[in-house]
């Protein structure tokens, strides 16, 4: 088993720099994907990947393709270079770092498994966000037919990489913040088995976010109902799964 760290990353060049220290102080080397940020995030970041030769890898996407475009790009650069496993963390610094260990811990232990955070937050969390996304945790247990994913929205988790690699070269998956709800339920479809590792989240220490409130809510509404009919389509085999299990 080969782990390493994907970062995608779009204007979060105050943050991401602790980042990288603290997930290289883990042992882990880092894909770091430049989702086309501006000018002065993409120096700190090639100044990084300088630093660290050995440790930091730089994937540039000559525009911003969004979370799961840049997360794509970096899953695909991890598997070129030899890695089993890409542990996915946000490049704003809202994911405990501490927590790594664990993490690759469980993947160790079952390597056909994802580790999947399940946020604890902190007082920080906007409490529009907080509630909005249990309206996705209902889409997905009726999607799965399923309590088997406690919190499909975190991007702090471990994929393994041969299976993930599969289903994204597959079929067309939402490339902005839909994409860490579908690749999970999708994933899941095919059998593979979620283990659920509660993480302690804040939100972030630079102060921006990427989500766009009418948009990605838009795109996220729009997974849910794509995901609902191919759920019907599954209907037997998640009913065969329920009744085996």
């Amino acid at each position: 088993m080969k782990v390493c760290a994907v970062i995608p990353v779009y204007n979060h060049g105050e943050a991401v720099g602790a980042v990288v220290q603290a997930v290289r102080a883990h042992g882990l080397p880092c894909v770091l994907v430049d989702d086309g940020s501006e000018p002065g995030c993409a120096r700190v970041l090639d100044t990084l990947a300088q630093e660290d030769r050995s440790g930091v890898q730089l994937v540039r996407l000559p525009q911003n393709e969004g979370k799961g475009g840049a997360m794509m790009a970096g899953l695909r650069a991890a598997h070129a270079s030899g890695f089993s496993h890409a542990l996915q963390i946000d490049a704003d610094g809202q994911h405990d770092t501490g927590d790594i260990p664990r993490f690759v811990e469980l993947a160790s232990a079952s390597p056909g498994t994802l580790i999947c955070g399940t946020p604890v937050y902190d007082e920080s969390v906007p409490k529009g966000r907080l509630y909005g996304r249990y309206a996705t945790h209902i889409w997905v247990w009726i999607n799965t037919l399923s309590l088997a994913i406690r919190d499909s929205m975190c991007g702090f988790r471990v994929y393994p990489l041969e299976p993930t690699l599969a289903l994204i070269n597959s079929v067309s998956i939402g490339k902005r913040m839909d994409f860490d709800v579908e690749v999970l339920v999708r994933l899941y479809w095919r059998g593979m088995r979620v283990h659920n590792q509660p993480t302690r989240v804040r939100y972030p220490t630079d102060g921006i976010s990427h989500f766009d409130v009418l948009w990605d809510n838009v795109r996220i509404s729009g997974m849910h109902a794509r995901l609902f009919f191919g759920m019907l389509a599954r209907l037997p085999m998640l009913l065969w799964r329920k009744v085996t299990a």
